[in-house]
């Protein structure tokens, strides 16, 4: 099932990455361990591991429920607090790390905490709906200390989703199909959004009343509302005192069978420690209003809105040389008879440009030797909702170091949003 977000008029594009998520018994259905600990060793092309308060180790496993693995879902550890507390906190696991939306999201079946929820100039609570092609996400704004490893932020606004205490969903956002509010729907404890942009919505909430993205919500109505950008829900990492102006995630290399589990580090700030510096990568900057570069593939019309994404499971895009899988819940896959490797060019809108190559395997038969294996860089399929997209999905980042810089922050190499590798 691809989880492919419908957005709002106003609102940026907050992808949640497609995945499987049913049990795919060709993929995985197996164990894995629980957690995001530190590896032991550097990932990617090696050197020092990196150590410090600004980072915090990540990992690829099966997830937080054992009778539905997840398949490339990268996760990490955060804890919330009530704002302004020391005692009344929580440390929750398995909570998913994407590089294409922005803000923390927790779902409310694991979240133990009472977190006061933000009102609106009316009177009423701020929620917020998400709708993607298969279902919705309903919930409110809640404000919370943040902390991350050693990064902490006060206040942050986050979104609680599937709170018992907000059971009235407008039409227009569960119109989509069922509501995606449990963690074995969902795939995850939460989300936390960690992409080039400070808000998840942006200024353009702060105008239009019907954003498609917020209400104003009493115990009987919900209304649309604008919303000021300090209320929206926010990337963390921009409100933490320092470190604030990206990230970087290293993952090392995955072999083509496939791994049970993969860790790695996501390291907080670029040049504001010797554990972050920029280097000789490619920079690759992105259009400041919804964050996509180009991609030059296949003779294809340049796909326009192309992204880097590790909450998607998959590279994700359209070719029609490949064959499609014809297993009922894979045919969005990709399953050609022998791995094809295969060449795209990635271009920022600075003009600078990388090649990438990378291999698509036969998703049906991938796992099917040893079914805890969780973790796959042959993950392939199509996209669904546009011919213009190719979407990088956490496969890219397996055996690399990428940078994500978020809007109007400055670094040794240049000013956001840009990504680089």
């Amino acid at each position: 099932m691809a989880r492919i977000a419908v957005l709002g008029v106003a609102a940026r594009a907050w992808r949640f990455g497609a995945y499987a998520a049913l049990c795919l018994p060709l993929l995985s259905c197996g164990g894995g361990s629980g957690g995001a600990g530190v590896s032991s060793t550097a990932p990617g092309g090696g050197g020092s591991t990196p150590t410090g308060a600004n980072v915090a180790g990540i990992a690829v496993d099966a997830g937080p429920t054992s009778t539905n693995p997840e398949v490339n879902t990268l996760f990490t550890t955060v804890t919330v607090c009530v704002p302004g507390s020391t005692t009344s906190c929580q440390t929750i696991d398995h909570i998913q790390v994407d590089t294409a939306s922005y803000g923390l999201r927790i779902l409310a079946p694991v979240l133990t905490l009472s977190l006061p929820v933000q009102a609106t100039a009316s009177g009423g609570s701020l929620l917020e709906c998400t709708q993607f092609v298969d279902g919705y996400s309903w919930g409110p704004i809640a404000l919370a200390d943040v902390q991350i490893s050693g990064e902490s932020a006060s206040s942050v606004p986050v979104q609680v989703i599937g709170d018992p205490n907000f059971t009235t969903v407008p039409t227009n956002c569960s119109s989509t199909g069922p509501a995606e509010d449990t963690v074995a729907a969902f795939g995850a404890n939460g989300i936390l959004g960690i992409g080039v942009f400070a808000q998840d919505c942006g200024a353009g909430c702060e105008t239009t009343v019907d954003n498609g993205s917020y209400y104003a919500c009493t115990s009987t109505l919900c209304q649309a509302t604008t919303v000021l950008l300090a209320s929206q829900v926010q990337n963390p990492v921009t409100l933490f005192a320092t470190d604030n102006n990206g990230v970087v995630i290293q993952l090392p290399s995955v072999a083509a069978q496939g791994a049970a589990t993969v860790q790695g580090f996501l390291i907080f700030g670029i040049d504001t420690q010797t554990n972050n510096k920029s280097g000789n990568q490619t920079v690759l900057t992105v259009d400041p209003a919804d964050g996509d570069f180009t991609t030059i593939f296949n003779n294809q019309p340049d796909l326009t809105r192309s992204f880097l994404d590790t909450g998607s499971n998959g590279l994700y895009f359209n070719d029609t040389g490949l064959t499609q899988c014809t297993q009922s819940n894979l045919t969005m896959f990709y399953c050609p008879s022998s791995p094809q490797t295969l060449s795209a060019v990635l271009e920022g809108q600075n003009a600078v440009s990388a090649t990438v190559n990378f291999t698509v395997g036969d998703a049906e038969t991938l796992g099917a030797n040893d079914p805890s294996l969780v973790a796959f860089p042959t993950l392939a399929g199509t996209y669904p909702a546009t011919t213009d997209t190719f979407d990088w999905g956490l496969p890219f980042y397996y055996g690399r170091t990428v940078y994500t810089v978020i809007e109007n922050t400055m670094t040794a190499v240049g000013t956001g949003p840009y990504v680089a590798f």
